[in-house]
Parts: C-alpha cells; structure tokens; sequence
C-alpha cells in the first residue's frame, strides 16, 4: 500500500501569498486553502452563527399576587382634629392610609352589635357612632353618603403636600357643622374609614371576632381588631364555619400571609 513521503526537505507554494515556505509549515484553511502558519485565518464565526432560543417569560415556580379585598382602615384613637373655629374642615391623621386623593369614603364608628337586636351567639353586626367633639356631631361625619377627601394636612389656610404629609394626613369638609374651638382632637377608639360598601366577608369576620373573644372588655376587642381586620394587608381566616359553630377563641384563628 502507497503511502505519502513527510516532506521533511520540501517546499510548499502558499495558496493566499503565492510564496515559498517549508511543506511542513504549512496549514489547511476552512475553506480548502493550503497556506503557511502565519498566513492562517480561521473561518469568521458570523458565517455560523449559533441558534438562540427566546427570552424565558414564565417562572418556574410561581407565586402570583392576588388582588386585595377592599376593607376599612383604621383611624387612630382620636385621630380627628378640627382645624380653626367656626371651620367645618377637619385633618385626619392616619399613618399609612394609602387612600386616594379626591376618592369619596365613608367614616364609620367602632365595630359593634346593634343594641337590642340579636342574640349572644347570632349578633346583628354594625359600626357604632363616632363621639361628638369642638361642635361637630358624630351623625356628619358619618353620613351615608360620606366625604371626599384630600390628601395631605390643611394649616394655614393651604394644603401641605410634603411626602409625610400625603402619606399620614388627609382633610375634609363636614356638612353643616363648624368647629367650636378648633385644633381639638377627637373621635374616640375604633373609628375606620374606607369605601362606600364594604365586602361581605370583612362583616362576617367582625362577626366571628365578636363571638370568638371571650373578654368583656371592650377595648381589648377593638384592639384585637385593629391588629387583625382593620389593616389593609390582611389576609384572610381558615375555618370560619368552625369559628361560627364553636365559638373558637381568637387566639386559634389562623392567618395566612
């Protein structure tokens, strides 16, 4: 069988230069070439350029949001203050409140059952009446209808607007009655303000807190439901057929972030 001899004394003719070069420097090109080492170019890699597949949208392990009930939120003790005498405008402080500006709310008293209506185990729910305070009555501020609001704190006859200001003080206007006094506080423990309507679900757990906490004190039930039903970052409570059955305390329900 023929075999090739190794060219150790040859020379070789470049296909790019048309030089002369020892054979065994030579190299052989991507493209057929036969050229000397230093002549050598490798094969352009846009010429082959590699697939690449799309962008990944989708999460492997998926946690979606939801989409928040629309529940109260809760007004500090005596967390209004009228603003002058003879002034129907009064500040709100309320750190957090996340409220809309211009969005009309309404204001409601403390939770509560209706008096004389119901039963220990099957109480009627309902929001009490907000004290009255400097000259304006408790039955304005609560109006069916409720007020539209302005974020930010009202002093000096013009609306602050800093960044704590629009985050923890909005104002409004009361219907017909006017400060006495002004700058008093007022409102009494309990107080909440939040949309028109309220979902279902937030009366029914009000309900169950009601039938669940075995205390008679009163603040210590508001407190409870300050902690847990009149944030907006509550969730939601497992069981409640069982809470409404047994009459479970609340230390056992549970909470789900």
């Amino acid at each position: 069988m023929s075999k090739y001899a190794t060219g150790k004394h040859s020379k070789a003719i470049s296909d790019r230069s048309g030089l002369e070069f020892p054979y065994r420097e030579m190299v052989r090109e991507w493209n057929g070439s036969f050229v000397h080492y230093t002549e050598f170019e490798p094969k352009q890699p846009q010429l082959e350029p590699k697939p690449i597949g799309g962008d990944g949208v989708a999460l492997l392990q998926v946690r979606p949001d939801r989409t928040e009930p629309i529940t109260t939120v809760m007004i500090p003790q005596d967390g209004f203050k009228t603003y002058q005498a003879g002034s129907g405008i009064i500040n709100v402080n309320v750190p957090g409140h996340g409220l809309t500006n211009g969005t009309t709310y309404l204001f409601r008293g403390a939770p509560t059952t209706s008096p004389g209506t119901g039963t220990p185990t099957n109480p009627v729910f309902a929001y009490g009446s907000i004290p009255n305070f400097d000259g304006i009555t408790g039955a304005q501020i609560t109006q069916g209808s409720g007020y539209a609001i302005t974020t930010g704190l009202y002093d000096n006859g013009a609306r602050v607007t800093t960044d704590y200001a629009l985050s923890n003080f909005f104002f409004f206007t009361v219907n017909a009655d006017t400060a006495t006094t002004g700058d008093i506080k007022g409102g009494g423990y309990g107080c909440s303000v939040g949309p028109i309507t309220i979902t279902p679900w937030l009366k029914n757990l009000l309900i169950s807190l009601k039938i669940c906490l075995n205390v008679k004190d009163k603040t210590l039930i508001l407190k409870c439901m300050k902690k847990y039903v009149l944030i907006k970052q509550i969730k939601y409570v497992e069981n409640m057929e069982e809470i409404l059955s047994n009459g479970l305390y609340f230390s056992k329900l549970t909470r789900r972030c």
